[in-house]
């Protein structure tokens, strides 16, 4: 998902100015960004930053690029940037690009996810990971931009739509309650190892072809999940195939050397208390009854706020100041703390405290990275940032499978996912935003992050509850359970226990001064 930042690099550039690179052809590699002589031909912006997409003449007229252009090629030796001019006044074609792989996210979530909670979890994983496969391969060696941005499209909706969400699904699904934070955050957490590996990739390879090729072969891992994983027993229980989820089970306990099971109050039975008999479920039940349709619209708008300040921070770290190389390695690597201490927390604090703390952390972090100006201090508000939303978005992803009933899980955290790649779609869009002030879309990110936490603080508790396993669970799941009734029966209490103390100290003075003692101080 982030192959991007290293394969479509915006590396430093500036016009062609005739007076400085006379003789040169823009289409050689002689061209040097940085000359001795250049801040005289530098055009500068209302307010006052140089505006490397003009320059000035010695007469002091300003003139466009036409077409010519100069890049610093000190990290970026290639770039689909680079091949396409995809700058200046083309630079809405590089946002577009990351735009068009985010729908294919989103679309991939939305038909994907429905088809995994009707045909199961390991068909459409597997299928979206040999599809995952050709286009990643495909892209490497597409010259034109429209048709790149075809491929383009199928490799987010096959690769991170497809076959992550559905993963993630068949990953909480096959463990129990007590496995499902370590699970679903060392899920998530793969995540980052991607990114680090993304930008291990980048710096040992300058050939974007080849380096998009090595980040396809990486698909091949997924080939062997036919043979090592199983389908999710939640689902086969659920679609009233008994018979295989105890068969399933049967080779787990026979794995892990377990001999006190009974099988036998399981086979013949179907699904538990369903009442709804030969029955399919989508994304469109999610949306039928009151109070899963509120979640639904909650989470999905957490997800929403997640992706958006998550890539908002990923995608932008080559405003940052160093090897671009190095920081986005160190931005995957901040992750790693946000994912320790989910692992070590939320089973304490629970899901939605700390959920809501994290994203006011990663809130609060963006909003104060848009005062104060670049360099080291930005850079580590920005690696706090991306610790906290990295903690929160492991943390909606175990939330939202533990909140939605086992007929509607899949869909509903495809319907969170589409959500997070909406966001993911506008967060290019939103960068764009720094040509009419620095600071607004860093402000966005900020305040979408701290809005989302007031709202997840209406979502019930999930903490130590078995996850509900039809609509009519969903809907009686958690119900009058928020946090904001939480905080007020908390003030409520310490209240009670201060008028308490009051008025046992009252009561003592009162003795003790009926008895002839003095109480009072000077």
């Amino acid at each position: 998902m982030l192959s991007l930042v290293t394969v479509a690099p915006t590396p430093k550039h500036r016009c062609l100015i005739p007076n400085l690179d006379i003789g040169i052809n823009s289409n050689t590699s002689n061209l040097t960004f940085f000359h001795p002589d250049l801040d005289s031909y530098l055009s500068t912006k209302g307010n006052g930053e140089v505006d490397y997409c003009r320059w000035k003449t010695n007469e002091n007229t300003t003139m466009g690029c036409n077409g010519q252009f100069v890049y610093d090629t000190t990290y970026f030796k290639t770039s689909r940037v680079l091949d396409w001019n995809l700058i200046c006044d083309n630079r809405w074609e590089r946002a577009i690009i990351q735009t068009i792989y985010m729908f294919g996210v989103l679309i991939g979530a939305i038909v994907l996810g429905s088809l995994a909670d009707k045909y199961g979890r390991k068909t459409i994983f597997y299928i979206s990971g040999i599809f995952q496969l050709l286009a990643a391969l495909s892209v490497a060696f597409i010259p034109n931009f429209i048709v790149y941005c075809v491929f383009l499209f199928f490799y987010g909706m096959f690769g991170s739509g497809g076959a992550y969400v559905t993963g993630f699904v068949l990953t909480m699904e096959l463990v129990g309650p007590k496995r499902r934070t370590i699970c679903g955050t060392a899920f998530s957490a793969s995540f980052a190892v991607g990114v680090m590996v993304v930008a291990f990739w980048g710096y040992m390879i300058s050939n974007i072809q080849i380096l998009q090729i090595v980040y396809a072969c990486h698909s091949l891992v997924l080939i062997g999940h036919w043979w090592l994983v199983d389908e999710s027993i939640r689902w086969l229980w659920g679609q009233g195939r008994t018979e295989d989820a105890i068969a399933i089970v049967k080779k787990g306990i026979r794995i892990n050397g377990i001999k006190d099971f009974d099988s036998t109050k399981f086979e013949g039975k179907g699904p538990m208390n369903t009442n709804e008999p030969d029955q399919s479920y989508g994304a469109a039940d999610l949306f039928k009854t009151p109070t899963i349709r509120k979640r639904a619209m909650n989470v999905a708008f957490n997800w929403f706020a997640n992706s958006l300040v998550y890539y908002g921070l990923s995608l932008n770290t080559g405003n940052l100041q160093g090897n671009p190389y190095l920081i986005l390695f160190l931005v995957g690597l901040a992750e790693i703390p946000g994912y320790l201490l989910v692992i070590c927390l939320v089973d304490k604090t629970g899901r939605r405290f700390l959920l809501t703390t994290l994203l006011l952390l990663g809130g609060s972090a963006c909003i104060i990275c848009a005062f104060i100006p670049k360099g080291l201090e930005v850079t580590i508000l920005v690696m706090i940032g991306k610790m906290g939303i990295a903690g929160s978005f492991a943390i909606i992803y175990n939330y939202t499978a533990e909140l939605f009933p086992t007929v509607i899980r899949n869909s509903a955290v495809g319907f969170g996912a589409c959500s997070a790649r909406f966001s993911g779609m506008l967060t290019p869009l939103i960068t764009l935003l720094d040509s009419i002030d620095t600071q607004l879309p860093t402000m966005v990110f900020g305040g979408v992050a701290i809005l989302a936490a007031l709202f997840a603080l209406f979502l019930p508790e999930t903490l130590n509850k078995e996850m509900p396993q039809t609509i009519q669970d969903g809907e009686n799941f958690g119900r009058g359970d928020t946090g904001y009734r939480t905080i007020l029966a908390c003030v409520q209490r310490n209240k009670k226990t201060h008028d308490f103390q009051h008025h046992v100290e009252a009561d003592a003075t009162e003795c003790l001064n009926a008895k002839g003692f003095n109480t009072s101080r000077d």
